[in-house]
Formats: structure tokens, sequence, C-alpha cells
């Protein structure tokens, strides 16, 4: 390669906007961000490619504890200790384990989850395809509290031989919220948030049925917590800043009705209508 040659895109920069690249010049109708969230095994995966395909969009399955390390470097896992030192596998196992491995899944899963948001919302701006992401940022609490209210991680010091491990959980969810509350305010939330509802019986009926041997522990109690989480916070606090649509089990098997109903759309709330190039420049930046 000459010197003036590289095989990888220059990062955005300022340069860029000086030189006159305009984010704006770029967007269309379809230039939008669709989140599709809904409890484990609810279908989110499906949906979301289909809708990314019958649009033209962009999918983005949903971001494993391994998504910086699959989509960076050279696209292999880190050895546990350094990708997030934590196993999705063993928080079903022993969610109470007291070597704070819930905590740090979740918080892990965040930082990946915020990193590949970053990323979707990067390409939106870069090429104004629009992008489908099972999740994100905005509803990855949802988690937290199911954990929180199950006693997989604890909040409050309770004195005795545990004092030392709770205080370290209290400042570990405390944490959590103020890395969220200094991140999550410097993003765009999604044009859409696509809600699939599926009862808490069905969801365990499907688990049973996709086999995994480790997520087939998780209780009935916290899958409630979750579905509890979504519709007491998420879907009213989102509602106020996007547009939203829900579904059943079986209402989002039909995704020609789900296609049309993102076409009926109008997006006439939200952040979005407020942004231009030099906003957009910004986020970019980020």
């Amino acid at each position: 390669e000459g010197i003036h040659t590289s095989a990888r895109r220059m990062r955005y920069g300022m340069w860029h906007y000086l030189l006159g690249e305009r984010a704006t010049k770029r967007m269309t109708e379809r230039s939008i961000v669709i989140t599709v969230d809904g409890n484990i095994c609810a279908g989110k995966g499906r949906v979301a490619k289909e809708i990314a395909e019958q649009l033209g969009l962009r999918h983005f399955p949903e971001a494993c504890i391994h998504y910086a390390e699959l989509t960076r470097g050279d696209g292999k896992p880190l050895d546990i200790a350094y990708g997030g030192n934590c196993s999705l596998e063993k928080f079903y196992d022993d969610p109470r384990s007291n070597d704070g491995n819930s905590y740090r899944l979740q918080s892990w899963l965040y930082c990946n989850r915020l990193l590949q948001y970053a990323d979707a919302l990067e390409h939106l701006l870069t090429t104004g395809q629009g992008v489908v992401l099972e999740r994100s940022i905005f509803s990855d609490f949802v988690f937290l509290d199911a954990m929180y209210n199950q006693g997989y991680i604890r909040k409050q010091c309770v004195g005795g031989p545990a004092l030392t491990v709770d205080i370290l959980v209290f400042r570990r969810v405390e944490h959590y919220n103020e890395v969220k509350k200094v991140t999550i305010c410097e993003y765009l939330p999604p044009h859409l948030v696509i809600y699939l509802d599926v009862p808490v019986p069905e969801v365990q009926r499907r688990i049973q049925k996709k086999g995994d041997p480790h997520e087939m522990k998780v209780t009935s109690a916290y899958l409630q917590d979750i579905e509890n989480s979504y519709k007491k916070i998420f879907l009213p606090e989102m509602s106020e800043k996007c547009e939203i649509l829900q579904y059943s089990a079986r209402e989002a098997q039909d995704s020609v009705k789900v296609i049309e109903d993102i076409e009926y759309v109008k997006f006439e709330k939200g952040p979005w209508l407020k942004q231009d190039d030099r906003t957009f420049h910004h986020l970019r930046m980020l």
C-alpha cells in the first residue's frame, strides 16, 4: 500500500465536516432507527430481520458480551478475564453468585449495547440507510431492575458478615446508574420502538423448546419482572420520546401487517425532528 492509502475507511473527524460532508444530504424517509424489544425468546430476532429485509434497513442482531471484540481487531473473542470477566451461562446457573458476576454481566452488556448503538447511528449518518436493532441502551435497565427485584444484586447494606460485599454491590449499582446517566443523554433515542408482548408462560415454553440447558433455568419470577419493567417504566418513558408499536405473540407473526403499520407511522415526535447537520456532526464526533 502507498503511504496515503489504507485498507480501512478513515474515521470521521472534524476535517470531514469542514470540507463539506453533510449527513442530511444522504437522509431519506427510510433513514430511521428502529429497536425491537421484548422478553427473552419473544421473537425479536425474526421480527427485526424481516423488517430490515422488507424496508431495506441494516439489521444489527442483539449485542452479546463479545460484541466489541467481534467487531474490532481480529474479530476473535478475548479470554473471559479480558472480556468483561463475566458469563451469561454462569448467570443462568447461579444468578445469586456472591462473586459479582450478575452485576458485571449487566454492566458489560450495557457497554456493548452502547457501542453497538453508536455503530448503528454512525452507519445511518454515514450512509443514510436506516437500522433495526434488537434491544438498545434505552431498554437495558429492565434486566438490572429484574436482577435487583429477585435479589441477584443488592442495593442496600444489610450489615453482618456480608457488609463489605453489600457495600461493594451498592457502589456497583450506583456506578451502573451513573454510567448510564452520563452516556445515554448523548445519544438520540430510536424513531420507533416495537414491543413484542409475549406472556411469561409462552416465553418459558419457547425457552424449553430452544433447549439451552443454562437458559432453561431462568425463573418465571425473573421473566415477570422483566415484563413489568418494560410495561411500567420503559414503554411510558419511551412514548414521550418516540413512536411505539406493540404486538401480541400472534400479531407479531404477521410480518406484512407489521411492515404496513411502520409505513403508516408519521414520525412526528422526538428529538430527531430538531436535528441538523451541526448536531449530527457533534453526534458523530462522540
